[in-house]
């Protein structure tokens, strides 16, 4: 395949089998190096305490290793929870994780293709699975089919700046797709309108991760299963003289000593409740935009 001839839109498509293979071959280091994901989660988490909610049926969709299906499950004890996600090493590792105790149901399924009931859930927590797929609007039609009336959707997703540093990087060295496209928050929100999810709130929080080098970068995102999973991304091994080559393009960014990574994260929720006169009748917080760092 040659880049300079091929669609943008067609380099970055993703190929769904190779994010499943990713996933359940890093679900024995996922926990380890998901730092950002842990962070992410437990404000994801944090904003559910400004929602009235009494689930009977929650779904963590894209769960990894179910850390939030385990919370859910703990502040709705009475709730059923399924921990659903793509790849089937995750799923094992939160059913060693969650021991003897059967705490919620596991299920091996994509999230654009649920193996649910229409009007079944009360409420669906996605958090940064949602870039993973293509484009959010197969998800969002699916979360909207299967959320039941005054049903809530919360999630997260990266946006456009998300590993800047990293993307600038490899593009000293060629003209592939090394670093995924991230959907920017207006489109996501866009995305939400077509699929009739009703009164979405939507806002940015960015946060910076930093390393000693590349390498360390590159290893930290290979162990939570980040890999390249693009149309357009090389065929066969990359060899030490390339990685070396986007070490050194890398460099430049460095400050104090250490290497940046740029997470910008999208943080929304919307509701599934539309009446026939198309008034939503659900009282919603709003959610201020707010700003954030974290380093490591």
């Amino acid at each position: 395949m040659n880049p300079s001839r091929v669609p943008p839109t067609e380099l970055f498509a993703l190929d769904r089998r190779q994010v499943r293979r990713a996933f359940d071959r890093a679900s024995h280091s996922y926990d380890r190096a998901a730092v950002l994901q842990t962070e992410v989660r437990q404000r994801l988490l944090a904003r559910l305490e400004y929602v009235k909610l009494d689930p009977r049926v929650i779904v963590d969709a894209g769960c990894g290793t179910a850390h939030s299906a385990r919370e859910l499950k703990r502040r709705f004890p009475q709730a059923q929870v399924i921990a659903l996600d793509i790849a089937p090493g995750m799923l094992r590792e939160a059913q060693r994780q969650q021991g003897w105790l059967r705490r919620f149901a596991r299920v091996c399924a994509d999230a654009e293709r649920m193996p649910l009931p229409d009007a079944s859930v009360d409420l669906i927590f996605s958090n940064l699975m949602l870039q993973w797929c293509d484009a959010p609007d197969a998800a969002f039609h699916e979360f909207r089919r299967v959320l039941k009336p005054r049903g809530l959707l919360t999630f997260s997703s990266f946006g456009p700046d998300t590993l800047r540093e990293l993307r600038a990087a490899w593009a000293t060295v060629d003209a592939r797709t090394h670093v995924s496209h991230f959907i920017d928050m207006h489109d996501i929100g866009d995305a939400l309108v077509r699929a009739r999810l009703a009164e979405p709130v939507l806002d940015v929080e960015r946060f910076t991760l930093t390393y000693d080098s590349a390498m360390e970068l590159m290893r930290d995102l290979k162990a939570i299963g980040a890999r390249n999973a693009t149309a357009g991304r090389p065929v066969g091994l990359t060899g030490r003289t390339t990685l070396a080559a986007v070490a050194t393009g890398y460099e430049p960014f460095r400050a104090a000593g250490r290497l940046p990574a740029t997470y910008e994260v999208v943080l929304g929720q919307a509701w599934g409740a539309v009446t026939h006169s198309g008034e939503v009748h659900v009282p919603l917080n709003e959610i201020g935009r707010r700003q954030g760092r974290e380093g490591s």
